[in-house]
């Protein structure tokens, strides 16, 4: 069974910066890119960031190119985001999720797996 557990979330001030850690498990991830994504109250699911197999190539939001960065350990079965510079308007829900090969990196439908999601809030 795979699970996603996501964990750094809480509450930070205007200027602030969080890392989240999502935790793979269940079966090997290998070839498979990993992404986070971001739901706010009333709003649609956000793509953020996504980071493919090798780690090398990332790609990221318009809204938070240059304040976050995503990153994975493929040993561990883990993916980060550090988020730097925060505003308010990153208040949301974050998830992370697993992406299905051959499919886009910005599309929620073309993600298989997602964890429970971690709620990062900023203070204004």
């Amino acid at each position: 069974q795979v699970q996603l557990v996501e964990s750094g979330g809480g509450l930070v001030q205007a200027g602030g910066s969080l890392r989240l850690s999502c935790a793979a498990s269940g079966r090997t991830f290998s070839g498979y890119a990993m992404g986070w994504f971001r739901q706010a109250p009333g709003k649609e699911r956000e793509f953020v960031a996504v980071v493919r197999w090798s780690g090398g190539i990332t790609y990221y939001g318009d809204s938070v190119r240059g304040r976050f960065t995503i990153s994975r350990d493929n040993a561990k079965n883990t993916v980060l985001l550090q988020m730097n510079s925060l505003k308010p308007e990153d208040t949301a829900v974050y998830y992370c999720a697993v992406g299905i090969p051959g499919r886009t990196w910005n599309d929620a439908h073309d993600y298989a797996y997602w964890g429970q999601g971690t709620q990062v809030t900023v203070s204004s």
